[in-house]
């Protein structure tokens, strides 16, 4: 007795779970590569083969998951974002916070994006201020853009006002206990955005401890 062909729909869910299994997080948009229709996303959840993380994104069930989960979903839906200040600190293990938010840096006159998980605090940065001291790092197939711990440092006196001087201190004793961040890299950053002045004195203490 001879089978039926396959449906085509069944050779797109195909592609797509193997698409969703090559990349961990899954974008609406990637089905556009493999030529799948987007309703395909639909059945794939309906049938349990696929969890919808967020808006637009998808992933296997049971698929483990990144232990920077909320900054792969910030990533993929907000490629051109920089993750800074508390998001960064904890980021390089330089705080025992965890903050409520993911905060992002934007350059000035740009909109936050709209995601609806996780939440978000935007900050906007301009010039050199926003562009310098960007790492880039790969979790399940996305590109975060993270400010290295030097520059958090800074700008966490940069932003005292926002998350606190306390915060600051602690970021900057940790960083250069763990020499994560180096005199010269602090003081080169500490220039650029402006706060060279106001970190000074705490730079000379941190020193000579």
């Amino acid at each position: 007795m001879e089978h039926a062909p396959a449906m085509p729909a069944d050779t797109h869910s195909q592609r797509v779970l193997d698409l969703a299994s090559q990349k961990g997080l899954l974008r609406a948009s990637d089905l556009d590569a493999i030529d799948a229709p987007r309703v395909v996303l639909t059945r794939l959840i309906a049938a349990g083969l696929l969890d919808r993380v967020g808006r637009g994104l998808y992933r296997l069930p049971g698929h483990p998951v990144s232990e920077h989960e909320s900054l792969v979903v910030v990533a993929a839906k907000a490629p051109q974002a920089v993750f800074c200040l508390l998001t960064a600190l904890q980021f390089h293990g330089l705080t025992t916070q965890l903050p409520r938010q993911v905060w992002i840096a934007m350059p000035r006159g740009c909109h936050a994006p709209r995601i609806d998980w996780p939440p978000i605090r935007m900050t906007q940065m301009t010039g050199d201020a926003h562009a310098a001291g960007i790492e880039e790092h790969r979790g399940d197939g996305v590109t975060l853009r993270v400010y290295s711990a030097a520059k958090t440092v800074v700008d966490c006196f940069k932003h005292r006002n926002k998350i606190g001087l306390d915060v600051a201190m602690e970021a900057l004793k940790d960083a250069w206990m763990a020499r994560k961040a180096s005199a010269d890299d602090l003081w080169r950053y500490a220039k650029v955005c402006r706060v060279a002045n106001v970190m000074r004195p705490y730079m000379e203490v941190v020193a000579h401890e």
